[in-house]
């Protein structure tokens, strides 16, 4: 037989072997899982993130809320979905690195995921309703002092970083809140401001507005240094407790296992959306910073540093 018929002879046997039919990504409407309850953080940037991926992919991405137990119930779900990249998962610290601490049954880890996107991090607010006699976080503390638990503060939930700012803000003054958790913070801060309860220890982004229209007065950032939304708002830090410095941060991820390829391209889409500048205004008003377009190989070392940052924290809150 002639060379080149054997070599073409030859090829056609082997392609089949090396060339394998991949399933068209998405054949079908992607579920984000919001593990909270609409309208809070996360929901507002994964909303503004599914339009501009459902005109990338030609596929609906549908926001579902799945909130409950600090947002350690819908994570879990993400965490058991199929890999195939059809279920996502909007998140943040709390479910991912303090739930695994206080919560024992917890069935996931930082493993558990494939991390496609950083969005960015945004600090905690201590804020009250604008008739609430404290003026200062100094007012605050010295009221905590005053009257243990006596204080109440609200925030998205079990094992949120809101939980977790308020505990180191008691660490710190040597006092003991009433932590009042809720499934959001939408839920939250309809409780301060009826009355309810006392105080917000909670992510800037969800209530922003209240801040702005003077329904809700912000007495202070857990950010290291002040934030350009409410520069006249000082930190906590800067008001006597240096150790009270948090940052929420927000991701979004899948179950562990989704294909390189996938990852990458939602990864890319994401990316140039935060670069649109109606985007990037949204994400300003929601008090969120970059924190880089980290690898999915650096986001999981993240948030196993994260993970060991906020354990003894917890811990020592009991």
């Amino acid at each position: 037989m002639p060379l080149s018929r054997r070599l073409i002879l030859g090829s056609a046997l082997a392609a089949p072997v090396a060339v394998s039919a991949q399933p068209a990504w998405p054949s079908r409407p992607v579920r984000v899982i919001n593990p909270y309850s609409p309208g809070g953080t996360t929901d507002v940037v994964m909303r503004l993130m599914s339009e501009r991926l459902e005109r990338a992919f030609g596929q609906p991405f549908v926001v579902e809320a799945r909130p409950g137990a600090g947002g350690s119930v819908g994570t879990a779900q993400a965490a058991q979905a199929a890999p195939d990249g059809h279920t996502l998962l909007i998140t943040n610290t709390g479910p991912l690195t303090v739930a695994p601490t206080l919560m024992a049954n917890i069935t996931y880890r930082p493993e558990s995921f494939t991390y496609i996107t950083m969005f960015g991090g945004a600090p905690i607010v201590c804020a009250v309703r604008a008739q609430s006699p404290y003026q200062t976080i100094q007012d605050y503390a010295a009221a905590a002092r005053a009257r243990p638990e006596g204080i109440s503060f609200g925030n998205s939930g079990a094992g949120s970083i809101g939980h977790l700012a308020g505990m180191l803000f008691e660490q710190a003054v040597g006092v003991k809140l009433l932590h009042v958790p809720f499934r959001g913070a939408p839920e939250a801060q309809a409780a301060v401001l009826s009355g309810d309860v006392t105080s917000l220890w909670d992510t800037i982004g969800a209530h922003a507005g209240s801040v702005r229209q003077g329904s809700l007065r912000a007495l202070a950032f857990t950010s290291a240094e002040r934030i350009g939304i409410f520069p006249s708002v000082p930190t906590v830090r800067e008001s006597g407790f240096p150790s009270v410095v948090a940052n929420n941060w927000f991701l979004l991820a899948g179950p562990a296992g989704i294909p390189p390829a996938i990852a990458t391209r939602i990864n890319e889409v994401c990316q140039a959306a935060m670069q649109e500048a109606v985007v990037r205004e949204r994400m300003d008003a929601l008090g969120l910073a970059s924190l880089g377009n980290m690898t999915g190989a650096q986001m999981l070392a993240f948030v196993v540093e994260e993970t060991a940052r906020w354990a003894p924290v917890a811990r020592a809150a009991g």
